[in-house]
């Protein structure tokens, strides 16, 4: 009797440590939490009574937040009260100002690009024009941020904007009313010949399903009995606009997505609400490397439910959730508290902040650690790298000197000049810059000293340092040497090895300056090879179906059996947790 006596003392002290571990844990946590508080205040308190110079408290502590939530990723930020409108932008798509975007050149602040129809458009503003003031303040050392918060204020409001447009001596004096902007997410839409609607949606902002929505009814009332769903570049947003997007075209209780993270009460999974509005359309999405997140819902949840065709090349590879959190003194942190499921139940988060490299560099998940997982129709697809498109067409690779001929201005200058001399120019989709106009670019390159940088002579200086101090330098000089000189800049050879990119890149700018972002498009449609393919998809029924059927039984059809890209598989599925969230959950 002792011993079972002895051996539930035993036992019942055994259950009562374990179950006091995690207290335990818990406890030596909020240690840490509150020491570390008290080191940095009292850290910072002594900087400020005894450091030898004054000490900018705020610019101090607001570096050391960012560069704290930098050792996590990229898409948990802090908002100090003044950059508030910042996240009410990325949020909603609105804003009160003049409709621009600026940008610093030439030691000035410069309107980047009026948009369409917007008060800075209706005020005469050009791509070019230096800002000089502001409401009779000089604005010629201004920072854009400093330009920025003087253009924006309360709808209906006037301000007075002193310019100087180039090319000509005197400045101008305009009076512009400001407005509350609403970014339209619908770029731009149109329905080809042969019934085929297109629409190029650019963000996932509030009430941007909504947008969707109207645009698909105005296509097919055109006459659209396909469509194609242009989400290249297009970062993410709100990811309940993205639920609803998909609800357009899926039936009303579907999961779409599920949402988990450390805290389990906020796990969701949210279903589609409402009747959908075309269940039948044939639909072709078209994705890319920009592509992320919001985006990425949509398009993998339409492929994991064989709702639609992607065509283009692997998406970013965003599975992370962020929702806003309020903070003391009007402040805000937009924080990752989540990863998202599709449908077939995996997660395409493509990189893993939680395991850095030593210099403190994120890899990707490697292919071959990814997890195989199903379509409805037994279609195989993969997690761990963003979404692999159904039809891959390849990205052409340019050369870096069209990087640094737009960052360095040197295109927007070149245009600029060039746009003084024309009244007008072709419709967008015909516009091509003529070789008398690239050999004039190449000579304004020449006369603006165009230097620029490589990665790959970087590297090779890399290299040249560790065969150094392996020793293998005396056995490959010349090879070496031969090397460095084919991988020397040199603009001339480069503005004619890469002329085509960089010609691409000269008539977007001309084209934005006659036609917006909507000639932009146009014209960038008339030679895109990935847009071509979903036309020539849609036009083809027997094999955009084919796409949609697991290999093992699309092996009769010759022509998907040749096209179909070998895409890889998935696994595990998601718990279905229902519920809804009061607040508003990002996922960019």
């Amino acid at each position: 009797m002792k011993k079972y006596f002895f051996l539930l003392l035993v036992l019942s002290a055994t259950l009562h440590a374990v179950a006091q571990v995690p207290d335990v844990h818990q406890n030596k946590r909020y240690y840490d939490i509150n020491k570390n508080i008290d080191i940095f205040t009292s850290l910072l308190r002594e900087l400020d009574l005894f450091y030898v110079d004054s000490v900018e408290v705020n610019n101090l502590v607001q570096g050391t937040i960012h560069s704290m939530l930098s050792r996590l990723d990229p898409y948990t930020e802090y908002y100090a009260e003044e950059n508030m409108g910042d996240l009410q932008f990325l949020t909603t798509g609105e804003y009160a100002g003049i409709g621009a975007i600026i940008s610093y050149n030439n030691g000035q602040v410069i309107i980047n690009e009026p948009y369409e129809g917007l008060p800075a458009d209706k005020a005469g503003l050009k791509a070019g024009d230096a800002v000089l003031e502001i409401d009779g303040e000089d604005m010629r050392k201004a920072s854009v941020k400093e330009v920025s918060d003087k253009l924006k204020g309360i709808p209906g409001t006037r301000l007075k904007l002193n310019i100087q447009r180039p090319g000509e001596s005197k400045s101008r004096t305009v009076t512009i009313e400001r407005e509350k902007i609403e970014m339209d997410p619908v770029t731009y839409s149109e329905v080809t010949d042969t019934g085929i609607g297109y629409l190029h949606f650019g963000s996932f902002t509030t009430q941007s399903a909504d947008r969707v929505k109207e645009t698909v009814i105005e296509l097919k009332k055109k006459g659209a009995s396909s469509l194609i769903m242009d989400l290249r570049g297009n970062g993410g947003g709100i990811l309940d606009e993205a639920v609803e997007v998909v609800n357009l075209f899926v039936p009303k209780g579907e999961e779409i997505v599920s949402t988990k993270g450390k805290v389990k009460q906020w796990d969701r999974s949210y279903f589609t609400q409402n009747q959908p509005l075309d269940e039948i359309i044939p639909i072709v999405v078209l994705i890319d490397t920009g592509s992320a997140s919001a985006s990425e819902i949509v398009a993998g949840a339409l492929q994991d439910m064989d709702r639609a065709v992607i065509v283009g090349n692997r998406s970013f590879g965003k599975g992370l959730v962020q929702t806003p959190r309020n903070l003391p003194y009007g402040g805000n942190i937009k924080i990752t508290t989540s990863k998202y499921y599709i449908p077939s139940g995996r997660c395409i988060q493509a990189l893993d902040y939680s395991h850095r490299n030593p210099d403190g560099s994120v890899a990707r998940v490697p292919d071959s650690l990814t997890t195989l997982f199903h379509t409805r129709n037994g279609r195989e697809v993969r997690d761990g790298g963003g979404i692999t498109p159904d039809i891959t067409i390849p990205q052409r690779r340019g050369g870096t000197i069209a990087y640094y001929l737009m960052t360095g201005n040197i295109i927007f200058d070149f245009v600029t000049e060039w746009v003084q001399q024309q009244k007008e120019i072709a419709p967008p989709h015909l516009f091509r810059l003529s070789d008398e106009d690239y050999d004039s670019f190449v000579r304004f390159v020449r006369s603006r000293n165009f230097t620029y940088d490589q990665l790959s002579e970087r590297s090779l200086q890399q290299l040249k340092g560790m065969m150094e101090f392996e020793g293998y330098m005396d056995v490959a000089t010349e090879e070496y040497k031969a090397l460095e000189e084919k991988l020397r800049p040199d603009p001339d050879r480069d503005l004619h090895l890469f002329k085509e990119d960089i010609q691409s890149l000269i008539e977007s700018e001309i084209v934005q300056r006659f036609y917006y972002k909507k000639g932009v498009l146009q014209h960038q449609l008339s030679d895109d090879e990935v847009y071509g393919r979903a036309v020539e998809l849609l036009s083809h029924p027997e094999e955009y179906q084919a796409i949609l059927q697991p290999r093992d039984k699309a092996t009769n059809n010759q022509y998907a059996e040749d096209n179909l890209d070998p895409t890889p598989p998935l696994s595990g599925h998601t718990p279905r947790v229902t519920g809804e969230t009061a607040l508003a959950t990002l996922c960019r």
